[in-house]
């Protein structure tokens, strides 16, 4: 497992948002968004586990969530789960939201599409996953 000061953490999450800085890291931390430092020889270190929680919270303020929620969140989540919400973040990039469209196709399911898509292969998509969904077969 790699180990982090918060300096350096920051730095490898401003290449994702450049928003995020050493002052935001040492805020999660000091909140408890962030897992108790790692103790590696005589330092606390954040470590992959960090990057990960990081990731995740950055996913879920994109989406609207606020750090308390998210808080709340964790504490029902496992490790892998928050994993997996973190590595959705490029999902939520504000350049690629504006790009593409999203369709929401029924209560459970959205669909986002890229403009590339021709308007003859948008609706072939759309009409297969709405068949799906009502288990129709072709």
């Amino acid at each position: 497992m790699n180990s982090y000061t918060a300096k350096q953490l920051a730095n490898l999450l401003q290449q994702e948002d450049p928003k995020i800085n050493l002052r935001t890291i040492r805020y999660y931390t000091q909140i408890g968004m962030l897992p108790p430092l790692e103790l590696v020889g005589n330092k606390r270190v954040y470590t992959d586990l960090h990057m990960h929680y990081c990731r995740a919270i950055l996913t879920l303020t994109r989406t609207g969530e606020t750090l308390a929620s998210i808080q709340e969140k964790f504490q029902q989540l496992s490790v892998e789960e928050i994993e997996k919400i973190g590595g959705q973040l490029h999902l939520y990039q504000p350049s690629r939201i504006l790009a593409n469209e999203t369709l929401q196709i029924s209560e459970d399911v959205m669909l986002t599409l890229s403009p590339n898509i021709s308007a003859e292969r948008r609706q072939k998509v759309i009409d297969s996953v709405s068949q799906a969904l009502r288990g129709d077969h072709p």
